[in-house]
């Protein structure tokens, strides 16, 4: 990104990555700058932000427009501060509502409050799941975006950064580009390189079938997955926690992805690209905050791809394959369930218990499948939920919409050359290289991608 050879500067949005600077409140402070690449003189500058507040100011007013200085300092904070306020934030004031505060009524976490008449997000409990910004009649929640740190971070030459793209990739940004032109893409924007996280949702399949294969022996054993959805696995801890004993403990992929990264590259950045405003909540959980960095959406990674001039499909490939079907087809609803079915068949073939699954899509989907376990009203022996109708291809900030997303994934699914994760040797590879000799040691000591269900974060 930072050396394109193209004189460019980044006006941030409200709502679109290149608006003016009208729209939020500049603070008048030396230490945030904007970049510049001079191509004259080949080198990197930093522009302060009062330097190009005053240059915009001075502009419009040659042109006999005078501009207002009292801006709202709440967007521009959110866009500079992103880790300080929820998933979901306010593009407008929510003084007023159409809707009844139907965003407080849907909100299942009970993050939302209004205080002094207008409403307030509570950053440390709200998921990320979008119900709110699907219900606000008004159009005022949106989702809390992290670009200005990445540019920052892609813009710092001394430390690598690596984009670790969700399986619900496939079709989202055309359907012709490649896994090896979005990586291409990627490079060209200034990234290291590109991860895969669905090489990382093969080696959770391989935890959870072993987990399976160990505890799931009788009628009315069961387990609930880890994988994947941050908004189920906060639904289980915070609401439902008489379940939590039957969650193995494992990270998600996305977070197994990011520790493995920063183990093989110390120093590095890691920024997790997916469907999904709640995993900008889950990379922040004390417990798995050393994992990834930042979060980017599809639409933020469009909108920076659209300001860069960058279209993938006219990029050469650089294809790097290395995850199984069982990781790919993590992005649609019953996904993970196959993978572990099919991975615990393989893996057992003798196994009397077969894996009986059972899923659920959307957030009350979810809640109502996990009543339906706590009253006994179910001989499913695995459950999956996701928060999102149709599992991360209907995510909240998709490109495509849900049914073309399904297609996509497994079609893309269906072009790998391993089917699980026990045939697919880069997954062997990655465990050695993590320190893991043998099957039972993957299973008990894997610090790396293990974690604690029993507190609420």
């Amino acid at each position: 990104m930072c050396g394109s050879g193209k004189r460019w500067q980044h006006v941030f949005w409200n709502g679109d990555l290149c608006c003016s600077l009208q729209m939020i409140r500049l603070k008048k402070r030396n230490v945030v700058h904007t970049f510049t690449y001079d191509v004259k003189e080949g080198r990197d500058r930093m522009k302060t932000f009062e330097e190009l507040y005053q240059e915009i100011m001075e502009q419009e007013l040659k042109n006999g427009r005078k501009l207002s200085e009292e801006f709202d300092a709440y967007p521009m904070d959110c866009l500079l501060h992103p880790k300080d306020y929820a998933p979901v934030i306010q593009a407008k004031s929510c003084d007023s509502c159409e809707g009844e505060a139907d965003c407080q009524k849907g909100c299942v976490f009970d993050a939302i409050k209004k205080i002094d008449g207008r409403i307030y997000i509570d950053p440390q409990k709200c998921t990320g799941c979008g119900v709110c910004v699907d219900v606000c009649k008004m159009g005022r929640l949106i989702e809390n975006r992290e670009i200005y740190p990445v540019m920052e971070a892609l813009c710092d030459r001394s430390r690598e950064v690596y984009a670790l793209i969700a399986p619900a990739f496939a079709g989202q940004y055309g359907a012709a580009v490649s896994a090896g032109q979005l990586r291409s893409a990627f490079k060209k924007i200034g990234f290291t390189g590109m991860v895969e996280v669905a090489t990382f949702a093969d080696i959770l399949t391989l935890k959870e079938a072993l987990e399976f294969d160990q505890h799931v022996l009788g009628q009315g054993d069961f387990q609930l997955t880890s994988c994947c959805c941050p908004v189920w696995i906060a639904m289980i801890r915070d609401i439902y926690q008489d379940l939590v004993g039957h969650v193995p403990g494992a990270v998600s992929p996305m977070v197994a992805a990011g520790r493995v990264v920063k183990q093989l590259h110390p120093d590095a950045v890691t920024v997790f690209i997916g469907p999904c405003m709640a995993k900008k909540k889950e990379a922040r959980e004390p417990d798995v905050a050393d994992a990834v960095d930042f979060v980017l959406t599809f639409q933020e990674v469009e909108e920076f791809f659209r300001a860069m001039n960058i279209n993938p499909s006219e990029l050469s490939s650089d294809e790097r394959e290395h995850s199984s079907r069982a990781g790919r087809i993590y992005a649609r609803t019953s996904g993970v369930s196959e993978a572990v079915r099919s991975t615990v068949e393989q893996l057992n073939p003798d196994k009397k218990v077969k894996v009986k699954a059972e899923q659920a899509d959307g957030v009350l989907a979810c809640k109502e499948l996990i009543e339906k376990i706590q009253k006994g009203e179910t001989d499913g022996n695995f459950f999956e939920g996701m928060a999102c109708s149709g599992g991360c291809v209907g995510g909240p900030r998709v490109m495509i919409p849900k049914g073309e997303g399904k297609e996509f994934v497994n079609k893309y699914g269906d072009e790998a050359v391993y089917k699980t994760p026990l045939e697919n040797p880069y997954v062997k590879e990655l465990l050695e290289r993590m320190g893991f000799t043998d099957v039972m040691e993957f299973l008990e000591k894997s610090d790396l991608l293990t974690r604690s269900f029993s507190q609420k974060i």
